[in-house]
């Protein structure tokens, strides 16, 4: 019996490390639009919060959380002090639809590209849109999968949250 309360507390133990490690946004090297090499650490943990957006050119849900988004950016950056980052999982071939399809809708963000989709592999998630708020420390505070009309609502909640803390 005593076997079992340590194995229990083991488990315990594990599982807490293994949520405080998924908290944490892992250091991810992107590439911008202009094929240029960047780590995440030069946007995440800088003392203000960043919002990561996964999107490819053919999500229509992506461009229409994007879309929302970049309405309010500019009040979000001057309230929050936010940085959104786009970052899109178009592959290599359709990595050129890219830069054009943001310049038509005038998104103001950084735009980076995962073409190996390396950030879904380490962050586990499977559909797009795929959106996470990041403290300034560069931790999780809030994710959400899809896109629903109003997310962008609970983003800004979730920042005014934020800026309490």
């Amino acid at each position: 019996m005593k076997f079992i309360g340590y194995l229990v507390f083991a488990c315990a133990i594990l599982f807490s490390a293994s949520l405080d490690a998924q908290k944490r946004i892992p250091d991810l090297t992107l590439k911008d639009l202009n094929g240029k090499t960047v780590q995440l650490k030069d946007y995440v943990g800088k003392g203000k919060p960043v919002v990561l957006s996964f999107f490819a050119t053919w999500c229509k849900p992506c461009i229409t959380e994007l879309d929302n988004i970049a309405e309010v950016y500019a009040d979000w950056q001057q309230t929050y002090q936010v940085e959104v980052l786009a970052i899109t999982i178009d592959t290599q071939r359709q990595l050129g639809k890219v830069k054009p399809l943001a310049e038509v809708h005038n998104w103001e963000y950084q735009i980076l590209s995962d073409v190996n989709s390396t950030a879904m592999q380490l962050l586990g998630f499977q559909t797009i849109p795929q959106s996470y708020l990041l403290d300034g420390s560069g931790n999780i505070v809030y994710g959400h999968s899809g896109y629903s009309p109003g997310d962008e609502i609970e983003l800004e909640e979730q920042l005014k949250k934020l800026a309490k803390k």
